[in-house]
C-alpha cells in the first residue's frame, strides 16, 4: 500500500485561481479579510460606512498579509433588512473603485448573490464572487459568472437570510451540504466555469450542531477535487458555545480555524487578519 508523505493531500491537488489575470497559488492555505459595508453586518467590529474607511481597512489588511479582500454590502446575518440591488450597488461599486485605484494589485472577492450586482462590481475591479446561496437566489447567476470567467465561491444555503434557521433539517448534514453542492458544481461546469470553490456554509441553515459536524468532516469535501473556503469568524457557533460576547471570540476563532487547516481548508475568510496569518504560518511548519 502506498504511503503519504507530510506533504501529500487527500483528493486536493495543487492549484491556482486565475483572478482577472493574476494567479493566485493555493499550495499553501489562503487569508481573505472581510469588508461590510452595511450598517447591521452581525459583527459590529466589520462595519464601514463609506469608501474612504473601506480603503483604510483595506490598507491595514493588506499590511497584515491579508490574500484576498471580501466586500459584502448586503447583510446576510438572519432578520437583516433587504435591500435592492440599486441600493447594494451603491454601496459596493465606490469602495471597489476606491481599494483598486489605491492598491492596484489587490484581489477583491464580492459577497453577493445578485448576477447584476456581480457583473457591475467585476467591472468596477472586482475578481472573484462570493455568493452565499450558491446560485439559489439568481438564475442568472452561474451564466454571468461563466460569461465573466472568474473565480466562484459556491456556498451552501437553503431559503434566504431570512428563512434559512427554519430549513436546519438533515438527516445527515454533511452527506447533504455536499450532495447539494455537487448538483451545483455540476451545472457550474458545464457551463464553462474554471474556477470553483467550495464553503459548507457554517451558520447558514446550520444549527450549533451541525457546524461542528461539518468541521470535523471538512475533509470530506475535498472529495469533489475542489478547494474548500472556512468561513466562521466570529460566529456564534464560537461565541455561544463559550458563553462569551462576538468582541472576546477572537481566540475561539483562531482555534476552529486552525482545525480547518488541519483538515484541509484552502481558504480562511476572517475579520481578524493578522491573527490568522499568524495561525497560517505555524500550521505551514507542519505541512512543508
Amino acid at each position: 500500500m502506498p504511503t503519504l508523505d507530510s506533504k501529500d493531500t487527500l483528493f486536493k491537488k495543487k492549484s491556482t485561481l486565475n483572478c482577472r489575470g493574476k494567479l493566485l497559488s493555493l499550495d499553501t492555505p489562503l487569508v481573505m479579510g472581510i469588508l461590510n459595508l452595511t450598517p447591521d453586518s452581525f459583527y459590529p467590529g466589520s462595519r464601514l460606512n463609506s469608501a474612504e474607511e473601506a480603503v483604510e481597512r483595506a490598507r491595514i489588511m493588506l499590511s497584515e498579509g491579508a490574500d484576498i479582500l471580501d466586500i459584502g454590502g448586503y447583510s446576510t446575518r438572519p432578520g437583516a433588512a433587504d435591500i435592492s440591488s440599486q441600493e447594494e450597488q451603491d454601496r459596493l461599486i465606490p469602495a471597489i473603485e476606491a481599494i483598486v485605484k489605491e492598491f492596484p494589485d489587490v484581489v477583491l472577492s464580492v459577497d453577493t448573490f445578485r448576477a447584476d450586482v456581480a457583473e457591475a462590481t467585476i467591472n468596477a475591479g472586482a475578481a472573484i464572487v462570493n455568493d452565499v446561496a450558491g446560485g439559489t437566489l439568481d438564475d442568472n447567476m452561474f451564466e454571468t459568472v461563466a460569461r465573466l470567467q472568474v473565480p466562484y465561491i459556491l456556498m451552501h444555503m437553503r431559503g434566504t437570510p431570512k428563512t434559512m434557521q427554519t430549513l436546519a433539517n438533515y438527516s445527515n448534514v454533511t452527506i447533504e451540504v455536499l450532495d447539494e453542492l455537487q448538483l451545483q458544481v455540476a451545472k457550474l461546469t458545464k457551463l464553462g466555469v474554471n474556477d470553483i470553490i467550495l464553503d459548507p456554509g457554517f451558520g447558514f441553515a446550520k444549527t450549533t450542531e451541525h457546524n461542528f459536524e461539518l468541521l470535523n468532516r471538512l475533509e470530506d469535501f475535498r472529495i469533489l477535487g475542489l478547494p474548500v473556503l472556512a468561513g466562521m469568524s466570529r460566529k456564534s457557533m464560537v461565541y455561544k458555545t463559550l458563553g462569551i460576547h462576538q468582541t472576546d471570540a477572537l481566540t475561539g476563532t483562531i482555534v476552529v480555524n486552525t482545525i480547518a487547516l488541519m483538515k484541509g481548508a484552502a481558504i480562511l475568510r476572517v475579520h481578524d487578519v493578522k491573527e490568522t496569518k499568524q495561525a497560517v504560518e505555524l500550521y505551514k511548519k507542519t505541512i512543508l
